[in-house]
């Protein structure tokens, strides 16, 4: 049994991926295997996955970005309702908006405040175009009325905020929470509904004058269309014993991790909802691939 992986080894898909395979590997007594085929921010590996025959023997560990936001941004050889099953939504991952420490700005109400007073003058770094953290920043600053520079990076390049290149950035929690802990950075919002369990004395945007504002980053176990029911039901019933398991639980919430184990409906309905959400945003941004 293979588990595939749209992002290359050492990602925090691929982490989290294989900390899920070695635990399915032990309850079953045979090998899962994870298999990374990166690319096109994991759209490969789901084109890989959607083709598979439906016998369980393929999987896939996927992100959100190539399932909800790229649907939007170029034509993909799937569809990401119609060619997958859902299994489970097992984790989430918030995205923490930071600025750098000689921005005097610590509060999301103080950032808007500032960027109407410069016009011109903020820009935001994310991990690269079409990331869940760019599609944040692009949705903020259409509800708050400003305007920031996107800079997209190659992954969490933070380098830039701290030493003030950029002076916002957006982060997914993982990457983030360690600098600002330091105070090499300092955090104002988190992008979750709630508070992260990483950083509980982070407030969110919704907390700070944006309800309902939700742009998180989540891993999913899916698999081919028409993947039979018995199997959905014994991959999902292990992955929430695997977060059920404390010693896991914990090694999740230090990764910036919040636990989720969804149904497969609420999987479906999640990406239904989100893919006409991002849309919207990425057509208001007018957000393309070669920007």
């Amino acid at each position: 049994m293979k588990i595939v992986v749209g992002f290359t080894a050492g990602s925090s898909t691929d982490v989290t991926a294989r900390m899920f395979a070695q635990k399915f590997s032990e309850a079953w007594g045979q090998p899962v295997i994870v298999e990374n085929v990166a690319g096109n921010s994991g759209a490969i590996g789901v084109d890989r996955v959607a083709k598979a025959p439906p016998d369980g023997y393929t999987l896939m560990w996927s992100g959100n970005a190539a399932i909800t936001i790229l649907p939007s941004m170029q034509a993909l050889p799937f569809d990401p309702l119609k060619d997958l099953t859902p299994i489970s939504t097992s984790l989430a991952m918030p995205s923490l908006f930071m600025v750098n420490n000689d921005l005097p700005v610590k509060s999301i109400a103080e950032l808007i405040a500032y960027a109407k007073a410069n016009p011109g003058k903020l820009s935001y770094g994310t991990p690269g175009i079409g990331t869940p953290q760019h599609i944040a920043g692009e949705l903020f600053c259409v509800l708050a009325g400003i305007k920031m520079e996107h800079i997209p990076y190659r992954g969490a390049n933070m380098a830039d905020l701290m030493s003030g290149v950029v002076q916002v950035g957006i982060q997914n929690a993982g990457a983030a929470m360690p600098l600002v802990r330091d105070g090499r950075v300092r955090g104002i919002a988190v992008t979750s509904l709630k508070r992260t369990r990483g950083a509980p004395d982070l407030p969110t945007l919704a907390e700070q004058g944006f309800p309902g504002f939700e742009a998180t980053s989540w891993f999913a176990l899916m698999g081919p269309a028409g993947l039979p029911a018995p199997i959905v039901d014994k991959v999902r019933a292990e992955s929430l014993k695997v977060l059920a398991d404390p010693e896991m639980e914990k090694k999740f919430n230090a990764m910036g991790l919040d636990l989720v184990g969804s149904t497969p409906e609420e999987t479906r309905a999640a990406i239904a909802a989100d893919i006409p959400k991002w849309a919207k945003v990425i057509k208001d941004a007018n957000i393309k691939t070669g920007q």
